[in-house]
């Protein structure tokens, strides 16, 4: 049945061939939109996770209302704890607001108290760095300024700038620190007002007592989000816990939509693919159908007679699709090792207030290739089902008289 099928298909070459030459295209461009938006998605979920956000957070009950410097979480050290025992990568912050002045120009600040090296060990925030240093593990009275902050302030690495805050017992904090790194575009808000601090330094400026509003854990997608969640909260029972799709649902919301926009994307050269095999096949049965009428007087069933079409149409999905992957596993690979640039015509892209790589990889994954493969193959199949069916339900001898 094979060897005949395939005789068939090349009885007309430049048809089959144009034919072919369509479907492998549309499977090569699948293969390769399937891995930039697979590589989108990861590069998307990555930036608003492995930067400062975290897989999941840990907040005191309301503190996402109000942002109370008070309303601080209760025991956060048994809670690292926890999460350290139970292998979860985790650091802790806390967050007041202030006012921080260079010379005669000053800003308004989001301070942030944080342990440098569990920044490092969970998040990339300490490589997240325009010009200078991240803090050292030592408290040292310095200080990394969001970058639109330290433009502002005109401050650079080395300067030093006062900060002025409202201690937690009422009184007036005030501190000289100094810039030892500025941060690269993080998002608006950390870009606007970031100025992070050793938690030690943080606790003496704002007479903090230790408070913890956030432990932000994140393990570069080594465990499922889910699982993740519901692993945190058994740790967190009394506390607020949130994954990073409800901290930022626009993000989660754009994923979904690239999803949905690639199935419609898909079923355009679907369509397209499905009209060129059936147009394929409709020709090349209009054109056998005095032979077939002959094979049916000689007793063929309509079952096989059907059943050969399939087939032509079949190994006609199998070559191209061979050709069209292969052409786009190279492509994909070539895009997830170099990239798109997007900053010479998109500029820094933000989205919902966080910063993402202006370069644009693909993830080639076995399921980039798969989907556009075995989905072209059944489209195939069922674009020749219907001039197989027609051909098949012919009398015989009208399809004899038929020349």
């Amino acid at each position: 049945m094979i060897r005949v099928a395939w005789r068939n298909l090349w009885r007309n070459r430049r048809r089959t061939s144009l034919t072919m030459t369509t479907v492998g295209l549309a499977t090569a461009i699948l293969v390769i939109t399937e891995a930039l938006m697979f590589g989108m998605a990861e590069g998307t979920a990555r930036n608003a996770t492995d930067t400062y956000v975290g897989e999941v957070e840990i907040h005191a009950p309301g503190w996402l209302a109000d942002r109370s410097f008070y309303n601080a979480l209760a025991a956060p050290s048994p809670r690292l704890a926890a999460l350290a025992n139970a292998g979860l990568p985790a650091a802790p912050r806390s967050y007041g607001a202030g006012l921080a002045a260079r010379a005669n120009k000053s800003a308004g600040a989001m301070f942030w108290g944080v342990d440098p090296v569990a920044e490092a060990r969970a998040f990339d925030l300490p490589r997240s760095l325009e010009s200078g240093k991240f803090l050292a593990p030592a408290a040292g009275r310095t200080v990394v300024l969001g970058r639109k902050l330290a433009r502002s302030l005109e401050a650079g690495v080395g300067d030093e700038i006062v900060a002025v805050v409202e201690a937690g017992d009422g009184s007036i904090g005030n501190e000289l620190f100094t810039v030892t790194g500025i941060l690269q575009g993080l998002g608006e808000a950390a870009d606007r007002s970031a100025a992070i601090l050793h938690r030690k330094d943080f606790d003496e400026l704002f007479v903090a007592g230790g408070r913890v509003h956030e432990i932000a854990v994140n393990t570069r997608g080594a465990v499922d989000l889910q699982d993740l969640d519901a692993r945190v909260s058994a740790l967190a029972r009394d506390a607020d816990v949130r994954t990073w799709r409800e901290l930022l649902p626009m993000v989660s919301d754009m994923l979904g939509v690239l999803d949905a926009s690639m199935w419609i994307f898909s079923t355009v050269f679907f369509v397209a693919a499905g009209l060129g095999v059936a147009n394929t096949m409709l020709m090349a049965v209009y054109e056998r159908t005095h032979e077939i009428g002959v094979l049916k007087a000689l007793g063929t069933s309509p079952l096989r007679i059907a059943a050969d079409i399939g087939v032509e149409a079949l190994l006609l999905a199998f070559v191209a699709t061979a050709l069209g992957a292969a052409a786009g596993s190279a492509g994909a690979l070539a895009l997830q090792r170099w990239g798109i640039n997007t900053a010479s015509w998109a500029g820094s892209t933000n989205l919902a207030g966080i910063a993402f790589d202006p370069i644009w990889r693909a993830s080639f994954t076995p399921h980039a290739l798969l989907r556009p493969v075995l989905t072209m193959w059944v489209v195939c199949v069922l674009a020749s089902l219907y001039p197989a069916i027609s051909v098949a339900r012919l009398r015989a001898v009208d399809a004899i008289g038929r020349t």
